[in-house]
């Protein structure tokens, strides 16, 4: 989303922010784990968003971004991390509409997407052991190493040719995917899928979502990893 078309109000005057500063930077930086407040309200084609009430709000909204967070964990994963064994920061939000192109027709449906970094105390092998993923929230689960998730990350939609990558990368990721009853089976993903892009035209072809790739640069920023 364009910061022109979103407003924040601090004390009492309007600045344009960008929607991920705005929501998760600033109104979502209150104490504790939230809920915290969020007025908002429509001022000229702009969403105008405040910690406080404001002449013309038209909602007031709970704004509570690691109890969904976790919720979400628990319900597609089966892992509960323990209070205090922890960390977390919100990264950002993405707007996602589909068609993603208007040249594609007009929209179908639109949402609004958190996306949040919860890093456990516990290492990789000790979440692995524990997961127990639904197969009705999840079809497939996989790790991804920071080289993996760059390259992935590197890809750019809409374009023909992607970025220049490392040509140290694994021909494949393995992945595991869920059958009706719960069971996991292997499954040797082709890192081509990963790294295929949104063509100038619609194609029913498998690829990691735009919103995806814009989440996996955040992770990558907050970790020091993109260049």
């Amino acid at each position: 989303m364009a910061a022109a078309r979103v407003q924040l109000l601090l004390s009492g005057r309007p600045e344009s922010v960008s929607f991920a500063r705005s929501v998760c930077g600033l109104l979502g930086a209150g104490p504790g784990l939230g809920p915290w407040p969020i007025h908002c309200g429509l001022k000229r084609g702009r969403l105008v968003l405040s910690s406080r009430p404001f002449p013309g709000a038209s909602a007031r909204l709970p704004l509570q971004l690691l109890d969904g967070g976790l919720r979400e964990l628990w319900e597609e994963c089966g892992l509960h991390l323990p209070q205090g064994q922890f960390s977390w920061v919100p990264l950002g939000l993405w707007e996602s509409a589909y068609p993603p192109r208007l040249s594609w027709g007009l929209p179908k449906y639109h949402h609004i997407v958190l996306y949040l970094l919860v890093i456990s105390q516990e290492s990789q092998q000790q979440l692995q052991a524990r997961i127990q993923p639904n197969p009705s929230e999840v079809s497939a689960l996989m790790w991804l190493t920071p080289d993996v998730a760059a390259a992935v990350a590197a890809t750019e939609d809409g374009t023909e040719t992607p970025r220049l990558l490392p040509q140290d990368l694994p021909p494949s990721v393995l992945a595991l995917e869920l059958e009706e009853d719960g069971r996991a089976r292997p499954l040797v993903l082709p890192m081509s899928t990963l790294l295929r892009m949104i063509p100038t035209m619609a194609e029913g072809k498998e690829r990691v979502s735009t919103g995806t790739k814009f989440a996996l640069r955040l992770w990558l920023q907050h970790l020091g990893r993109e260049k």
